[in-house]
């Protein structure tokens, strides 16, 4: 009996430090968050998976390495929501990646191909981005992407729009390659497509009925193709085309060529919505008056100036008076102007202009708050100005007439002296 429970227990003792380790644990050279199931590998130089990987993994980042090929690597696993193998060497898209993924970013690699059987039956794919490689030719299947909303495939080398693309994809980006062509029927069931991009290739014109079936386009880009404007065969159905559809069109062929040093404005395919949006805040600027100067929304007190005799030299003013503080985007905040003038006054301490007199020129320092402030509950709406008079130096008689302390002080001198001349006398 008592040899049973030492065997349980070693049995237990073996299970308890190895378990762990066979259920895996970070990798020293990642970092991993969500009860090591979001792994950060990235940047790291690697050449093999590191070891120790869960199984039960979410999000792998592998971006920035030296990955020369994954294959049959990442089936086991099966959890796997998004991976990013973007940045390194690979030939081709691994092979047997797990259908669970939502998201794959290979980009910026030497993929030259994507084969059929690289994306098939990825039934939870949502985002492919085989953008900046070399791929030549694009195989897709549309009935084994049919979650597929986002298609990447700019900078490569392609030549022909690539059929048979998800029949709900809602964004596809071909931009910067070598199109030329877009077979009959590629784009006819595209029924939920609102983005396309298809600027900076190699298109002369667009067969006819090409775009009649894209229904939800919002946004299109055709600038920095090589349209034959001159064509009278071909190139009418896309002028028509463009004239007649409700999307936003970026690059209108045989258009008005725009001013020498401009170039369109680049879109953004991974938020395709923002493209209206900053279209519309550019017409806005465009449309907007300019801005006033700092001279007409700020007040300017221009101070006379001082005869010679009045004062040897004028106070400079305080840096940085001439220019308010901006306000910040978030908000109105307090723009304040500080400047030190000279104002002409009485002996009395009088403020108004007028003209030189005998009496000295007061500098006044001038503090003008205007705009709304941050602490706005506890200040008035109105434009405020606090000036601080510093105390006028007497001239003239006034200098030689003596003061209260003084004429005490001369008063003890005569006492003590009268109390010496009787000491002598005495």
């Amino acid at each position: 009996m008592e040899y049973q429970i030492l065997n349980t227990s070693t049995c237990l003792l073996v299970l308890l430090v190895f378990i762990p380790a066979g259920l895996g644990i970070c990798p020293s050279s990642c970092k991993c968050s969500g009860n090591d199931r979001n792994v950060d590998c990235s940047g790291r130089n690697l050449t093999e998976l590191p070891q120790g990987l869960q199984d039960n993994l979410t999000y792998l980042n592998l971006s920035f390495n030296q990955f020369v090929d994954l294959d049959h690597q990442l089936t086991r696993f099966t959890n796997l929501r998004t991976l990013d193998i973007s940045n390194n060497w690979l030939k081709n898209v691994p092979a047997h990646l797990p259908k669970s993924l939502w998201e794959l970013y290979a980009t910026n690699n030497n993929i030259k191909v994507l084969q059929k059987l690289d994306t098939a039956y990825q039934w939870n794919l949502r985002v492919l981005d085989v953008s900046r490689n070399m791929v030549e030719r694009a195989v897709l299947i549309n009935n084994t992407l049919s979650s597929l909303k986002f298609l990447n495939l700019s900078s490569n080398k392609l030549w022909t729009v690539p059929t048979n693309m998800p029949y709900n994809i809602e964004t596809v980006d071909l931009s910067n390659n070598f199109l030329s062509q877009i077979l009959p029927g590629t784009l006819v069931r595209l029924q939920h497509l609102t983005s396309l991009y298809l600027h900076n290739n190699k298109f002369s014109y667009i067969p006819d009925k090409a775009f009649d079936q894209l229904s939800q386009l919002q946004v299109i880009t055709l600038y920095n193709n090589p349209w034959a404007c001159s064509d009278n065969q071909n190139i009418p159905y896309v002028l028509r085309w463009v004239r007649g559809t409700a999307a936003r069109v970026a690059g209108a062929p045989c258009a008005q060529p725009p001013p020498a040093g401009t170039a369109p404005a680049p879109e953004q395919p991974t938020a395709p919505r923002s493209g209206p949006t900053v279209e519309g805040a550019k017409a806005a600027e465009r449309e907007a008056p300019e801005p006033a100067k700092a001279t007409k929304t700020h007040k300017q007190f221009k101070a006379e100036e001082a005869p010679p005799s009045a004062t040897p030299r004028q106070p400079a003013p305080l840096p940085g008076a001439q220019r308010p503080r901006p306000r910040s985007p978030d908000g109105p905040q307090e723009a304040a102007a500080t400047r030190t003038v000279l104002l002409q006054g009485s002996a009395e301490g009088s403020a108004g202009p007028g003209p030189a007199t005998a009496s000295s020129t007061t500098p006044v320092t001038l503090s003008i708050t205007s705009g709304m402030p941050t602490n706005y509950s506890k200040v008035p709406r109105s434009t405020s100005a606090t000036f601080r008079k510093e105390e006028a130096t007497p001239s003239g008689a006034d200098a030689h007439v003596p003061s209260r302390a003084g004429r005490w002080h001369a008063g003890l001198l005569w006492l003590a002296l009268l109390h010496a001349v009787a000491r002598a006398v005495d």
